[in-house]
C-alpha cells in the first residue's frame, strides 16, 4: 500500500478533513507560501490532529534550531527540506534532536526540478543501478518539479526507482486525474497539495477520495 501525504494544511477545517480522510501524513508549510502557517498556529492545529496521522514540517533553508524546537514540542515528527540543505546541515539537525524520546528527527530531502531529476537518474544509470550516489543523511527522498508549483515533471525518468532501497515520495501535480498513474511507479508515498484543493483551499471530498485510492479501497 502506497502512503499518502496531504500537504499545505492551514485552516482548522483542513484538520477536520484530514482526520476524516486519514492520510498517512499531513504537511505544515513553514516556508514562504500562501499556505504558510506560524509555529503557534501549527501547534494548535497539531493538537486537533488524530494521533495516527504523522505531521511533517516543510522548510526551505530554515535555522536548524527552529526545526528542532518544533520537533521537541511535538508539533512535527518529520522535517521535509526543500532548500540547499546539505549533509552537514542534516547531521546537525539530527544531533540536536537525538536526545528526544522518539530518537533523532527523520528527514525527507527533496530533489526538485525536472532537470535535477533527470541528472539524478542519469547518474544512477552510469553506475549500473538506482542507488543514490550522493546521500545527505536523509531518511527519505522526494522527487518534485519545483517547490510549490503544483506541476508534474516527466515521471518516466523514475521507471525502475521502485528498486531503490531508500524510500521515496513523488510530488508535483498529482490529483484525481493522474493518481493512478503515479501509483504505478510504486513509490513509497505520494505527496499532494494543490491536487487536494478547490479554489485554493483543501477540498474534503478530494482528500477522502485521494486517500482511499492510495490505500487501495
Amino acid at each position: 500500500m502506497v502512503k499518502i501525504k496531504i500537504c499545505g494544511l492551514f485552516r482548522e477545517e483542513d484538520i477536520d478533513y484530514a482526520n476524516e480522510a486519514s492520510p498517512d501524513y499531513i504537511g505544515f508549510v513553514f516556508a514562504e507560501s500562501r499556505r504558510q502557517v506560524s509555529f503557534a498556529f501549527a501547534a494548535a492545529l497539531r493538537k486537533k490532529l488524530k494521533e495516527d496521522i504523522i505531521p511533517v514540517g516543510v522548510f526551505v533553508n530554515a535555522p536548524v534550531e527552529k526545526i528542532a524546537a518544533l520537533y521537541r514540542d511535538g508539533v512535527i515528527d518529520i522535517a521535509q527540506l526543500h532548500g540547499d540543505e546539505d549533509s552537514e546541515y542534516i547531521t546537525t539537525l539530527k544531533n540536536l534532536t537525538l536526545s528526544d524520546s522518539r530518537g533523532a528527527i527523520k528527514v525527507i530531502k527533496t530533489i526538485k526540478s525536472e532537470e535535477s531529476n533527470q541528472r539524478f537518474v542519469e547518474e544512477r544509470r552510469e553506475e549500473g543501478g538506482v542507488e543514490p550516489k550522493v546521500r545527505w543523511n536523509e531518511d527519505y527522498l522526494l522527487f518534485d518539479s519545483s517547490h510549490g508549483t503544483g506541476k508534474a515533471f516527466d515521471w518516466n525518468v523514475l521507471n525502475g526507482f521502485d528498486k531503490m532501497s531508500i524510500p521515496w515520495f513523488l510530488a508535483g501535480g498529482i490529483g484525481l486525474d493522474n493518481i493512478e498513474e503515479a501509483l504505478r511507479l510504486n513509490p513509497f508515498g505520494i505527496d499532494i497539495s494543490s491536487g487536494a484543493e478547490t479554489d485554493g483551499v483543501k477540498d474534503r471530498s478530494k482528500m477522502i477520495q485521494l486517500s482511499e485510492i492510495a490505500h487501495g479501497q
